[in-house]
């Protein structure tokens, strides 16, 4: 039987272009059990499946954000049991970092583990000043199994990542800003809304077809390929004529040709 913490909730909710998902803890703090990751794969598939809307933000109620995987459930794996936790955390997180809006993890607290592992899945990491974010998985005997190891390295280095990874240190927000692990510090989980807003405002002006494009190219490295896809949408035209007109583009939706 799941642990009580284990019984994190996977809610979403639209208003207008913006998509939340939001763990919500029935006790104690939010964390990922192999059910709660199968819920958050399906949400996000929904998600995927949405050409109106732009942003997706990744929230969590309660003291901290995410603190990481369910221990309890993972104390007997066998191996084989083990791969399948990881591959499963793999498949959700990679679909994920593949989502076709820009994507946000607005972290209210602590993001332990695979919450850091989830953040970092994300274009954008936003965290209070109180909080501390990392991966302590060598201090249980484990590595981070969700695509830690690869993330981690992109974002601040092979260097920092190796003392992050095998210290299994927590670093505060102003530090996990200093080496770029998150991109804003706001002072307290009231602030978080208002500093989403500053980066939609400052995100809207490009092209949805567009920003999904440069997500592709980033992820696969393709880029003559998807500079070419840009020509068989309508986005392409709508842009270069706009500039030569001297007015704002409409942009179509992002799943639009």
């Amino acid at each position: 039987m799941a642990n009580e913490k284990s019984q994190t909730d996977v809610r979403l909710s639209k208003e207008g272009a913006v998509a939340t998902i939001r763990f919500v803890p029935a006790t104690g703090v939010n964390i990922f059990s192999s059910r709660v990751i199968g819920n958050l794969g399906t949400v996000v598939d929904k998600v995927a499946a949405d050409p109106h809307v732009r942003f997706v933000v990744f929230r969590g109620d309660g003291r901290v954000f995410l603190a990481g995987a369910d221990i309890s459930e993972m104390q007997h794996f066998t191996e084989d049991q083990g791969r399948a936790f990881a591959a499963n955390g793999h498949n959700v997180f990679d679909a994920i970092e593949a989502l076709p809006q820009i994507t946000f993890a607005a972290m209210n607290g602590h993001a332990m583990g695979g919450g850091c592992e989830l953040a970092m899945s994300c274009d954008f990491r936003l965290i209070v000043k109180d909080g501390r974010i990392g991966q302590p998985e060598t201090r249980l005997g484990i590595i981070p199994g969700w695509g830690g190891t690869q993330r981690m390295t992109k974002y601040v280095g092979l260097g920092y990542a190796r003392r992050l990874l095998f210290s299994g240190d927590t670093i505060t927000a102003d530090e996990a800003l200093r080496i770029g692990l998150v991109d804003e510090v706001v002072p307290t989980a009231e602030e978080l809304d208002a500093a989403l807003q500053r980066w939609f405002k400052l995100l809207a002006p490009g092209s949805p077809a567009a920003i999904t494009r440069v997500k592709r190219a980033l992820l696969q490295r393709d880029e003559i390929e998807e500079f070419g896809k840009c020509f068989s949408a309508s986005d392409a035209r709508e842009g270069t004529t706009a500039f030569l007109e001297k007015r704002k583009p409409g942009w179509a939706t992002w799943g639009s040709k």
